[in-house]
């Protein structure tokens, strides 16, 4: 009697500790082993080519770290601009906001065939203010690497011969990421 006591308690404990399990809770997210990623309107986007820079204008004293990927297509383009800063390797943690002023410019490409034929990239829409952000979360000035998060929503204003609205095209570039992005240190633009 005891041994069946002893089974019906356990399996009663089994079961109420089962039933106590937290909720795994998962969201979408485009984390990854790639140094840039981004969720492009819904799809995973990797680029197969990305160049990141730190520059410093000594006329204007602006630090601009500028973003460059490419793949599939797509490409995307940020700068962040930092006025008053001096010539060293490093750049502010921070988060900055496309609000006009030119500290943060973001802008969304897409490949397209022009007049002649050839596949060029054209840009996509506009990033108004409080449509974008960056921000970067560390960077290692001795490895030469940054890492921080993105993301945007440009948009397209399409019109009627006559200037009346025909559509609106929104493009969301969200979850963006760079993980330890390899930077070089130059001057002028990219």
């Amino acid at each position: 009697m005891r041994k069946i006591q002893l089974i019906v308690l356990l399996l009663i404990s089994a079961i109420y500790f089962q039933g106590c399990k937290k909720d795994v809770v998962t969201s979408a997210s485009t984390t990854s082993d790639k140094i840039l990623a981004a969720n492009i309107n819904g799809v995973e986007w990797y680029p197969d080519t990305v160049t990141a820079r730190i520059t410093f204008n000594s006329t204007t004293k602006v630090k601009t770290f500028s973003v460059i990927g490419t793949a599939n297509s797509k490409r995307v383009i940020f700068n962040i601009n930092v006025p008053n800063s001096t010539n060293t390797n490093s750049f502010p943690l921070a988060t900055y906001k496309v609000d006009g002023t030119g500290k943060l410019n973001m802008t969304y490409y897409t490949q397209q065939r022009n007049d002649a034929g050839v596949y060029v990239f054209v840009q996509t829409g506009t990033v108004e203010p409080g449509s974008g952000l960056a921000t970067i979360t560390a960077i290692d000035t001795v490895a030469k690497v940054i890492t921080g998060t993105y993301s945007f929503t440009s948009k397209k204003v399409n019109l009627n011969p006559d200037g009346s609205y025909q559509s609106i095209e929104i493009s969301q570039i969200l979850l963006g990421t760079f993980d330890k992005l390899p930077y070089q240190l130059g001057d002028g633009n990219l």
